[in-house]
């Protein structure tokens, strides 16, 4: 008896991490494929922009282009709102499987969208159309599938929900990937012409292999029956308001440094005058560290805390920001931008990684989708998608010019560390 008991530990521990590695793929993948588009289109926007949203001035067609970028955003909190309170009514599975059709079919929409020159202004109205699909379902991804993750593993909340940023650091690679392997193998002209299209071809593939995934997990705990819980919508704004408003303020500073690295490209060709492939490789690099240092920030987190963890990292942050600006628009040789880059992106991963868990904490099971839905959007259109429009917009003042991203950086920096000495203040999570 003694014999066979390791033997059957062993292999209850093996299923356990085959259990655990199928949830974290499942909920994952969709988190990945929404970030892979975002940084595909943000990455490729200087083509996409000639494409779809032509203008006698380049800034104003490049502006025209963040602007649909933007737009999107803005459709994400309903979309975090309807999916969140439908997964806090009817399971988490079935609001992550409505989000990964819908965020699919946009994609291929993207793929296959005729340019301005073949189809006139139906071009930009159907390209502004798809996105907007896109923000509600992945408006409704993250509170869903974090709620999925941090249900089956409460003990490691952490590490768990890490994963769902660490898919974004390879989206984000692989996005970043495919504009150096382009913009290096693929003259100027066939980039525009076509070659601008083959990331997001890549992006509709990954969308039935999500589904299928998706389709062979369960909830961890069984919905609501029907006429037994009060509306997740009326509870969160009337009785979750503070947990609302903190979670938004804890992401800020991590959504904000996100899209600057997905900003890189644009900043580099546009205000450095470099090539291409040295913003692309730098934010290669910085979503190499995201994939890499998400799970360990959120293993330590479960072990020392969220807020000690993220305060660390927050106040490294704040006085890096400046610095880091200063050397890439003084020097901007390649290796710098490397470098600089780089490091923002350390930091924002070891700050990133128990941000989905903390998040999760603030809110109550019953609420938790809808929650996390609202807050995690609200906070990534105001403080992300809108930001490469904000730092356009800012780069063309004298006085802030080159420096825009670090004047925006260092006011949310300071806003996600008030809001998590708040949260420390209060023991709520």
């Amino acid at each position: 008896m003694t014999l066979s008991t390791p033997t059957a530990m062993s292999g209850h521990d093996a299923t356990t991490k085959k259990n655990i590695t199928r949830l974290i793929v499942a909920t994952s993948i969709g988190n990945a494929l929404e970030w892979y588009d975002i940084s595909v289109y943000a990455y490729f926007a200087v083509y996409l922009s000639k494409a779809f949203f032509p203008a006698s001035d380049p800034t104003t067609s490049l502006l025209l282009t963040f602007g649909s970028f933007g737009l999107s955003f803005l459709i994400r909190p309903i979309g975090g709102i309807v999916l969140g309170a439908y997964a806090d009514r009817h399971g988490r599975k079935a609001s992550l499987m409505l989000s990964i059709v819908l965020m699919t079919f946009g994609t291929l929409v993207l793929a296959l969208m005729p340019t301005f020159e073949t189809i006139g202004i139906l071009a930009p109205v159907a390209v502004m159309a798809a996105r907007l699909v896109q923000g509600f379902s992945a408006g409704g991804e993250f509170g869903s599938s974090t709620a999925f993750l941090v249900e089956h593993m409460p003990e490691r909340r952490g590490f768990v929900a890490s994963w769902q940023f660490a898919s974004q650091g390879v989206s984000g690679l692989l996005g970043a990937g495919f504009g150096a392997l382009l913009t290096s193998l693929m003259s100027p002209d066939d980039l525009q012409s076509w070659g601008w299209r083959l990331p997001f071809l890549f992006g509709v593939l990954i969308g039935p292999v999500g589904i299928y995934i998706r389709n062979h997990v369960e909830d961890a705990t069984p919905p609501p029956a029907a006429g037994k819980q009060d509306s997740p919508v009326r509870e969160v704004f009337t009785r979750q308001k503070l947990a609302t408003v903190l979670a938004i303020g804890a992401l800020a500073v991590s959504t904000a440094v996100n899209y600057l690295i997905v900003y890189m490209p644009t900043y580099v060709v546009k205000t450095l005058n470099l090539p291409p492939t040295v913003g692309f490789m730098a934010a290669l690099v910085a979503q190499t560290a995201v994939a890499l240092l998400a799970p360990i920030a959120g293993l330590v987190s479960d072990k020392i805390g969220r807020t000690t963890h993220m305060i660390l990292f927050a106040l490294l942050l704040l006085v890096s920001v400046f610095p880091a600006l200063l050397l890439l628009t003084g020097k901007p040789t390649p290796t710098i931008i490397l470098l600089g880059v780089l490091w923002l992106g350390v930091l924002k991963s070891l700050y990133y990684g128990p941000l989905a868990a903390l998040m999760s904490e603030l809110f109550p099971p019953a609420t938790r989708a809808t929650g996390l839905g609202l807050s995690y959007n609200i906070g990534v259109t105001v403080f992300g998608g809108m930001g490469p429009a904000i730092m356009t917009w800012m780069g063309g003042f004298a006085l802030i010019g080159e420096l825009a991203p670090g004047y925006y950086l260092t006011a949310v920096c300071i806003l996600s560390l008030a809001a998590l000495f708040t949260i420390r203040r209060m023991q709520l999570a």
